[in-house]
């Protein structure tokens, strides 16, 4: 029989072996996470099974009007013609003004030189469409002005286009990449979407540190289709519902973060969906001038469900930035006949134009997006 002092003496060494190994063991997980920062608490992540237990929920709110908004002048030399809706002719600014406010919660107002600095030899990439080249204008106008204009330049490489802040020795790009998986030329010129291939946009992806992607409007164009065939291996589809093929791409999209992107080093973002107002042909939006008080009976987009179905089974925490309810109340914020320069006798004849209620005027709704952003990292 063992002697009982022996008992207590074997217990003791038991016990405090395995709180040695059980706080490695949590110092390992939470050195894997600890890129998600301090700032946690102020983030909005409807996200996978990795949630936080913190959570501050920006997706419910409203806009309010703020006269210290905008962050920058429309002047920001890196914006596009299509974006610059006050110099194009837009009579009213009030779009620039206003900011969203979460319910029990703040955005913290974006601060250029302390975005940067935490970025700091660091590359970050915003992967998608044209409304994803949208927000990147509205980040690069946002940091460009605390960085004298001969320490910063733009490079390009193939679909990417890169902003480099010399002195912080970062970069924020963009990556043409509308489906992300990839659409090729085949035989008679038709259009095929390779459901299973990626690499042709992903190569681009590698040894970035901070990736954001979107991918929703390019799968259901209303007004045509963005291909002719879609392709699975060896196999040629004619008429694929589009919804389908779109969990299927995003399936390819998953399975590529999984096995080549290492949480410890790249963190993963992905938009959702920016809401269209292209009612009465693109005339929803026309002329207005204040966001929307509430949406009684938020509309949720079946992108956006079947987006959250496919990040709810990937191994990696993929981030959802959910901006798709609160820019809904935003039908002010789009260009509309704006997006191209408006002279006097132009605006004569409004409605000979076209009228672009898909993107979004700058300053303006993509800025708030990037606060948001900011407050993620």
């Amino acid at each position: 029989m063992t002697k009982p002092s022996s008992c207590l003496f074997l217990i003791f060494f038991v016990a405090i072996s395995f709180n040695f190994f059980h706080c490695k063991s949590s110092g390992f997980n939470l050195e894997d996470l600890s890129w998600l920062g301090e700032m946690d608490e102020e983030v909005n992540m409807v996200q996978n099974q990795h949630a936080s237990r913190r959570r501050c929920d920006f997706t419910s709110g409203e806009w309010v009007f703020d006269q210290s908004y905008p962050l920058y002048d429309s002047s920001c030399p890196y914006l596009t013609t299509a974006v610059t809706c006050k110099q194009n002719g837009r009579p009213d600014s009030d779009y620039e003004k206003w900011r969203w406010r979460p319910h029990g919660c703040s955005i913290p107002r974006f601060d250029a030189l302390e975005f940067l600095g935490r970025m700091r030899r660091k590359r970050i990439m915003l992967v998608g469409d044209s409304i994803m080249r949208n927000q990147w204008e509205s980040l690069v106008c946002l940091v460009h002005s605390v960085i004298p204009t001969a320490r910063r330049t733009v490079t390009y490489n193939g679909p990417a286009m890169a902003f480099h802040a010399l002195d912080y020795e970062m970069s924020i790009e963009f990556s043409w990449a509308p489906l992300l998986v990839e659409l090729k030329k085949g035989f008679g010129g038709k259009r095929i979407l390779h459901l299973d291939l990626i690499e042709e946009n992903a190569k681009y992806w590698r040894g970035v540190d901070v990736l954001v992607f979107d991918s929703a409007h390019w799968w259901t164009h209303s007004d045509k289709s963005s291909w002719d065939l879609t392709m699975e291996g060896n196999t040629v589809f004619r008429n694929s519902n589009p919804m389908v093929a779109y969990e299927k791409g995003l399936f390819t999209w998953a399975k590529w973060v999984d096995l080549n992107l290492d949480p410890r080093k790249t963190r993963v973002i992905f938009r959702s969906m920016s809401p269209r107002h292209n009612r009465e042909n693109g005339w929803k939006c026309f002329n207005q001038k204040e966001p929307l008080g509430y949406a009684s009976h938020p509309h949720v987009p079946e992108q956006l469900l079947v987006l959250q179905g496919v990040l709810r089974r990937m191994r990696f925490p993929v981030y959802l930035q959910d901006i798709t309810t609160m820019s809904a109340l935003r039908r002010d914020g789009h260009p509309s006949v704006y997006a191209r320069a408006m002279g006097e006798e132009n605006k004569q004849h409004l409605r000979d134009y076209s009228s672009d209620c898909s993107h979004w005027c700058l300053p303006g709704v993509p800025d708030i997006w990037n606060e948001m952003f900011s407050a993620l990292l």
